[in-house]
């Protein structure tokens, strides 16, 4: 029997999507943005991938032949889960894909922060190193990265692998987790030591806004703060306020709260030494996403085989 997979948001992913091993009618969109889109575009379909098309409750409603949504990420907050189990809908997901392209994103931005190249080389550019009395100048404050401190929030496989380079290039790594482990300590533990703090942990109603402006002012006005995992996870107009107030030293961000920021974004817009952020795309190795695309297929093919793998409850 013939199953219609229906793939939302084409575009996001950058990769060869391999043929299925099952009769199927393949239908691609590159971009899908309304939920009367979303459910003309479904219709009949048994199977949905997307990336970052919002699947909620009212739009799952309309779409009784759904049987499967296939994310092409880790991340699931885009889709109602409740909702789906409640249809027969089941969701899964993309893992351990990111093991590089994440974790060297963060080292660049910690690099990037700790030691100013952005400033600088802006500073070049615009003609200060010309007008400089001396060979060079101390504009803006460097850090080495040996001998500082990395704290990381949220240790599973991508803290874990962070860790691993963080420990190469000579630093101290301290790590919080929700789930049990040896060796972790408190959050609040990782507020006041670290000199890095990089987020690594999903977007719940528990972590969401879990730095706000009362853990910003608990951190060493030298530490900078790291995030490529959800933009909700920190309160933006505190951070913009940390960030020019002096109350940490910078912040290096590859996710905001509403993406693409179409309405404006405080921190894409803002003009700041020390922040970066990047349009979400800590993910988007070249690597990374044939890895992705691959496991994309091999979880549409084990679920239509009756072994669905990689499935979030």
């Amino acid at each position: 029997m013939t199953k219609k997979i229906v793939f939302l948001d084409r575009e996001s992913l950058d990769a060869r999507v391999r043929p299925f091993n099952f009769p199927h009618e393949y239908v691609e969109h590159e971009s899908t943005w309304t939920p009367e889109e979303i459910v003309s575009r479904l219709q009949g379909a048994e199977i949905a991938l997307i990336n970052k098309v919002p699947m909620r409750a009212e739009t799952l409603k309309q779409l009784p032949d759904l049987k499967l949504i296939a994310v092409a990420a880790t991340g699931t907050d885009v889709v109602d889960k409740a909702q789906a189990k409640a249809q027969g809908v089941t969701v899964v997901n993309i893992r351990n894909y990111a093991f590089n392209t994440v974790p060297e994103h963060v080292v660049g931005l910690m690099f990037a922060l700790r030691r100013a190249i952005v400033p600088y080389a802006n500073s070049v550019r615009r003609g200060d190193w010309a007008k400089s009395k001396q060979f060079c100048y101390f504009d803006y404050p460097i850090y080495d990265i040996a001998g500082s401190t990395l704290g990381i929030v949220g240790y599973g496989a991508l803290g874990k692998s962070i860790a691993k380079r963080a420990e190469a290039l000579g630093m101290k790594v301290i790590a919080y987790d929700v789930f049990p482990q040896d060796g972790l300590v408190d959050f609040e533990t990782i507020l006041a030591q670290s000199d890095v703090i990089t987020l690594h942990v999903p977007l719940t109603p528990d972590t969401k806004g879990m730095i706000g402006a009362a853990e910003l002012k608990k951190m060493k006005k030298s530490a900078i703060l790291i995030n490529t995992a959800r933009g909700g996870l920190v309160d933006e107009a505190a951070l913009l306020e940390a960030l020019k107030d002096g109350t940490i030293a910078g912040a290096g961000f590859d996710v905001v709260a509403q993406e693409p920021p179409k309405d404006g974004n405080i921190l894409c817009e803002a003009d700041l030494p020390n922040l970066i952020v990047t349009p979400h795309v800590a993910w988007a190795s070249k690597e990374a996403m044939q890895i992705l695309a691959d496991q994309l297929v091999d979880n549409v093919e084990a679920f239509v085989a009756g072994k669905p793998q990689n499935v979030v409850e």
